[in-house]
């Protein structure tokens, strides 16, 4: 519906421009120039804009993004019992004890250290997410809005 409705004079095909409202109809904000630029610079060259089914893959691959986003930050949340903004080993072995209370305290620890990439007794909401995003990163290159 969003397609259609960007689709000045049904070309069957977004434009530069139309694809920035379609952005900002489904998203609620305008896209960069770089973001924009980077969508437009695959279209094919015998297509002039972007075609239904590339604007579906993009905008599908974008919405995972944004689940992704929304999730990590909900955990991040729940982690953080205090509301301090960053998580202590204390907050990573009360919350894997009540998850699961066999795993021992040594994974615990490994896992805090490893997410706690400057080693500074706290995870920061950007470390949690670079972890929890690990193995992600083919997704985000493909939408990196």
């Amino acid at each position: 519906q969003v397609f259609e409705a960007c689709d000045e004079d049904n070309k069957g095909y977004l434009s530069r421009e139309d694809f920035k409202v379609a952005i900002v109809m489904l998203f609620g904000y305008k896209p960069s120039k770089v973001e924009v630029d980077s969508v437009m610079s695959s279209v094919q060259p015998e297509n002039s804009g972007i075609l239904l089914e590339k604007f579906l893959n993009l905008m599908s691959t974008k919405k995972a993004v944004q689940l992704l986003d929304s999730e990590t930050r909900h955990i991040f949340t729940a982690f953080d019992m205090q509301d301090r903004g960053f998580l202590t080993l204390e907050d990573f072995k009360k919350v894997f004890n009540s998850v699961s209370p066999r795993l021992s305290e040594r994974i615990v620890v490994e896992a805090f250290r490893e997410v706690d990439q400057d080693s500074d007794g706290h995870v920061s909401f950007k470390e949690f997410e670079s972890a929890m995003k690990y193995g992600q990163d083919e997704v985000s290159t493909l939408y990196f809005a």
